[in-house]
């Protein structure tokens, strides 16, 4: 600790910090805060896909939500397979009040296909978390809901339910790789 940590709190000096911070950055400023950003960029890079989980985890904090476990994951690599459809997966999430299962299928654009099935799931509201936001679609009366044209990448799939009291209820899967 130095002597600078234990001083008695000076207004004048508060009050030059206070100016101070208050100018515009000049060039040396930015030069320096350039050279701190290089040293860290290079020293503590932020790890991939941090932003992505950190930004799923905060949307997870805003819903009171049920969590799916994954009880299965068909990586397609069994057999003889065509390049077309070796990837191709099947995953399958499990919770108290739904279970669900996704076939996730990779287009030629570069995007990515899900086909699902929940049940029980007539009507029920299905939504693909992604960073950039949402989208949404509607399970039909037998459970099926399609999503097209998604982005590869982190995401995780929330059902909305209703509970036997008529309350609204979400079940959050956890976060897969399209």
């Amino acid at each position: 600790m130095s002597n600078h940590d234990h001083r008695p709190a000076d207004p004048a000096v508060d009050e030059t910090e206070l100016t101070l911070a208050a100018e515009a950055l000049t060039d040396d400023d930015e030069a320096l805060l350039a050279a701190l950003r290089a040293c860290y960029e290079d020293l503590d890079p932020v790890p991939d896909g941090l932003v992505e989980r950190i930004q799923f985890e905060i949307t997870l904090d805003a819903l009171h939500t049920e969590v799916a476990t994954l009880t299965s994951l068909d990586l397609a690599d069994s057999g003889a397979r065509s390049a077309s459809t070796e990837s191709i997966r099947t995953v399958t999430f499990t919770a108290e009040s739904v279970t669900t299962m996704v076939t996730i299928s990779p287009q030629p654009d570069g995007t990515v296909r899900v086909d699902g099935w929940v049940a029980p799931g007539a009507g029920l509201l299905v939504e693909v978390l992604l960073a950039d936001g949402a989208h949404r679609t509607h399970a039909d009366e037998d459970g099926r809901f399609v999503i097209e044209d998604l982005p590869a990448g982190l995401a995780k799939f929330a059902l909305h339910t209703t509970e036997a009291d008529g309350s609204p209820h979400t079940v959050v899967s956890p976060t897969i790789e399209l």
